[in-house]
């Protein structure tokens, strides 16, 4: 009988979410090397590359891979066998784990659990409470499995009742365009199957904890229907061209997993969660011996990839650029800017909307200015700004009239931009530009000097100023509307079936 020491349960969970924070897991780091040594679309390759190099610098760093550092879900196995010292509830110590990791002085963790959801949102300031579910299982061992889920990709989260003889592969692939870029592909998809609408939706999360292995399971191929369905829709997935960050390419997932349940004989319930570039999970046991043992990935794990801006990036100078000249700026075209840039996202612009509402002054004079949607990590040390990656900007669309009315020049943010909020760019000649979601850490070190400018008491949701160099962005969408994330993968859907049309025919 294994007694498990309170301290030691705590301990382990906030070791674990710290190592998460700034470790890939080792097989996504191989699978995402993999990706880039086979990516064809300059776009994808330069944002696999921002990610590996990201990935690396925060080993090295410890630092978070990404701004958003996740709702904690934590997976809990107990061994029937297992005792408990204290009387402390389970939840109770992942949470008191979850607390202890954020708020740890030399690697401060974003906080972003809001409590009150329907009403006032306030945000709980240590990233608590943390998702739990336990399970009583065989033995005396406690077994753990914990990841740190970002919003962008559990937003996209997907669940259908499907009838019994509905196809699953028609329903996910009808589904994965519709989820946009926001999740940061290249990622994962898990999928549950059967069960009811809540035991589908917690297979498709708990599917995400397993290692990436579709190499080995298309080399030995399919034995079960499951494995076969896996194949397939890792096959056709990517066959969609979607790619890195939705700029079109070769790889849009690593992997698929599936868990499947018994189900009802009138019920086909299906669900699927993508995880995202910042794929963060591990798994550990505690015996009674002490606090969970976690190895990290060895750097010669990483890929001899270190990204550096291209040659044919146009430089940009915050302080003297014009509507005129970003009205010369083509989708795709690579950017590096330098100056000062506001900062604000959800939170702000609801704030904004309701000081123009009530005729009152803005805090902060936004013509002819850049906003980046973003909601850093706190700096330690002698930082300007903790990882300060883009937030999904496709939040923002309904702000976009409000906001471009202002004064701004253009947005930047991650993923695309809906139709309509394209429209209203494209009345004011507004740009947007896509920094990499993946790679805040690597953003990061092209900001210079961060000040709250306004909205203070709104944390990480505050106006910033940043101070930038050299920061790397993409133009995602042009002052007359178009989009790179409808022509990139539009373009590589087309040429992946015409490789695959000339390879079936020799």
């Amino acid at each position: 009988m294994a007694l498990i020491k309170t301290e030691d349960f705590i301990a382990s969970i906030a070791d674990a979410l710290q190592f998460i924070s700034y470790y890939h897991p080792e097989d996504y780091i191989q699978a995402l090397a993999r990706a880039y040594q086979q990516e064809a679309s300059p776009a994808a390759k330069d944002a696999i590359a921002q990610i590996l190099t990201n990935s690396r610098m925060c080993a090295e760093g410890k630092r978070p891979i990404c701004q958003d550092t996740g709702i904690v879900v934590a997976f809990v196995k107990i061994g029937m066998r297992a005792q408990f010292e204290g009387d402390m509830t389970i939840e109770q110590m992942v949470n008191a784990g979850v607390k202890r990791a954020y708020c740890h002085p030399e690697n401060t963790l974003r906080a972003s659990m809001v409590e009150d959801p329907a009403g006032k949102r306030r945000n709980t300031k240590d990233n608590t409470p943390a998702m739990t579910y336990v399970e009583m299982v065989a033995g005396e061992c406690v077994e753990v499995m914990i990841a740190a889920k970002g919003g962008g990709s559990e937003n996209k989260a997907k669940l259908a009742m499907l009838n019994p003889n509905d196809s699953i592969v028609d329903w996910v692939l009808a589904q994965v365009p519709n989820m946009g870029a926001g999740w940061c592909p290249p990622g994962m998809l898990g999928i549950g199957i059967g069960g009811s609408a809540e035991k589908a939706m917690l297979l498709a999360k708990e599917s995400l904890m397993a290692p990436i292995d579709i190499q080995d399971l298309q080399a030995r191929g399919a034995q079960t229907v499951t494995e076969a369905l896996r194949l397939e829709l890792y096959t056709k997935v990517n066959q969609l061209g979607i790619g890195a960050q939705g700029l079109g390419g070769l790889t849009t997932v690593l992997d698929v997993k599936i868990l499947e349940y018994p189900t009802h004989a009138a019920s086909l319930p299906v669900a699927m969660i993508p995880n995202c570039a910042a794929t963060r999970h591990v798994h550990f046991h505690l015996d009674g011996a002490g606090v969970a043992q976690l190895t990290p990935p060895s750097l010669d794990s990483y890929p001899d990839v270190h990204w550096a801006p291209s040659a044919q990036a146009k430089r940009v100078n915050l302080a003297t650029v014009t509507r005129e000249e970003t009205s010369t700026w083509q989708i795709g075209d690579t950017l590096l800017l330098t100056g000062k840039i506001l900062t604000g996202r959800d939170a702000a612009h609801k704030r904004i909307q309701s000081l123009l509402a009530a005729g009152e002054a803005l805090p902060v004079d936004f013509k002819q200015r850049f906003i980046y949607y973003v909601g850093p990590v706190d700096a330690v040390g002698d930082e300007a700004v903790g990882p300060a990656g883009p937030t999904t900007a496709t939040r923002m669309d309904s702000y976009t009239d409000m906001m471009l009315s202002t004064g701004l020049l253009g947005s930047i943010g991650k993923a695309e931009r809906g139709e309509a909020a394209r429209a209203v760019m494209a009345t004011h000649r507004s740009v947007y530009l896509m920094a990499v979601g993946g790679a805040a850490y690597l953003v990061s070190k092209a900001i210079k000097h961060a000040r709250v400018v306004a909205f203070a008491d709104l944390g990480m949701e505050a106006i910033y100023e940043f101070d930038v160099v050299d920061m790397p962005v993409t133009v995602a969408v042009s002052h007359d509307g178009q989009s790179v994330h409808e022509s990139g993968p539009a373009h590589w859907k087309r040429q992946i079936a015409i490789h695959a049309q000339a390879s079936s025919e020799h």
